[in-house]
């Protein structure tokens, strides 16, 4: 039997942490449509520069209990502020550009595609291997996240929404893109994203001027809002940047297809959706996919 050594079983102790907290993000941003759902009549971006705006200010209480010190962690380099301002804000403009120029079903569909990309562009990545086995579980949760979407219906793509398609294909790119790329930064702290979460917030705000009027929310609007800031669009950011700069970013590509799963669910849950068929067959799909992608990490987790 081969001996392993300890720092090499302790090296893939902290790849599984990073990866299980990575996928918390996956759980939070399971509650994105139901909060949304509560959001419902604030303009896009102003919902964007809201909630934002709460995972800004949260960030800085944080940073604040610390001491001073603790905000050196935004002292970076511009091309740290370049991906991360431009992966966050890139990923929402390009969707909001897709969902007001195609069906919603067509462009969420192709906007879903950034966890199969992750797990392809992952093998670009110094130490990384792309194994049949990371693509097999990936087009597999692809498969039900496509069947969660479009209901078990047919897609029928129409050339009168190319710049929503071309969006919805840009919202993929950019999103892949930023989690590959940010494990190029993997001696940033995490702390920064608080930092770009205020740019993402000034950037909103400043497109809700320009192409939208505003609406003050009411009511439940107010805790929706806070709880996206603090979930979905809040804390699901700071440990996504954990884990896709040190776990298994293959895994985590893999366990996103969870998400619309876990939030038709919750939608079910709560009486806003119904239980299918097709809903099941997805659940199947997804979850048959995630533990085929983590394969190889469950093999050396039970070892």
């Amino acid at each position: 039997m081969t001996s392993v050594s300890p720092d090499t079983l302790a090296a893939a102790a902290r790849r599984v942490k990073a990866t299980l907290i990575g996928g918390i993000a996956v759980l939070l941003w399971a509650l994105l449509a139901l909060f949304t759902t509560g959001a419902a009549g604030i303009p896009p971006f102003q919902l964007l520069a809201m909630t934002f705006a709460v995972a800004f200010l949260v960030s800085l209480v944080v940073l604040a209990a610390r001491g001073r010190q603790a905000f050196a962690a935004w002292r970076q380099a511009p091309a740290v502020w370049a991906l991360g301002v431009g992966g966050l804000f890139g990923y929402h403009f390009f969707y909001f550009v897709a969902l007001g120029n195609a069906p919603a079903v067509d462009a969420s569909l192709i906007a879903y595609l950034w966890p199969l990309l992750i797990v392809i562009f992952s093998a670009l990545l110094p130490g990384e291997r792309l194994r049949w086995f990371h693509l097999a579980g990936a087009v597999m949760g692809l498969a039900g996240a496509g069947l969660l979407v479009t209901k078990g219906g047919e897609l029928a793509f129409d050339a009168r929404y190319g710049l929503g398609y071309l969006a919805a294909a840009a919202c993929a790119l950019t999103w892949s893109s930023y989690s590959v790329l940010n494990r190029r930064f993997g001696a940033v702290p995490t702390e920064v994203v608080g930092g770009f979460c205020g740019a993402v917030a000034l950037l909103g705000l400043l497109c809700h001027l320009l192409w939208e009027a505003t609406v003050v929310p009411q009511g439940l609007q107010w805790l929706a809002v806070l709880g996206l800031g603090l979930g979905p669009v809040g804390a699901a950011f700071f440990v996504w940047d954990y884990g896709t700069k040190h776990g298994n970013i293959q895994v985590l590509g893999a366990l996103s297809y969870a998400a619309p799963l876990l939030s038709t669910l919750i939608l079910i849950a709560f009486g806003q959706a119904a239980a299918t068929w097709q809903v099941a067959l997805a659940c199947l799909l997804i979850v048959a996919g995630a533990l085929v992608a983590s394969k190889e990490m469950l093999r050396r987790r039970a070892r």
